[in-house]
């Protein structure tokens, strides 16, 4: 959904994944071993998107 909004995908060390919007940024650790994300990344992606402008 992030890149579909025009994010550029940074990739850091170990699992982060860092996107950019603007000015605008967050960053998850991918999930590993599984691929579940964690409430907290859900709710951080919620707020990333509100701060876009964007009504989850």
């Amino acid at each position: 959904m992030l890149i579909a909004l025009g994010a550029v995908v940074s990739e850091g060390q170990g699992s982060r994944v860092k996107f950019e919007i603007g000015s605008l940024s967050v960053a998850f650790h991918r999930p590993h071993p599984g691929k579940n994300a964690k409430i907290y990344q859900i709710i951080d992606a919620r707020v990333f998107l509100e701060e876009l402008g964007v009504i989850p």
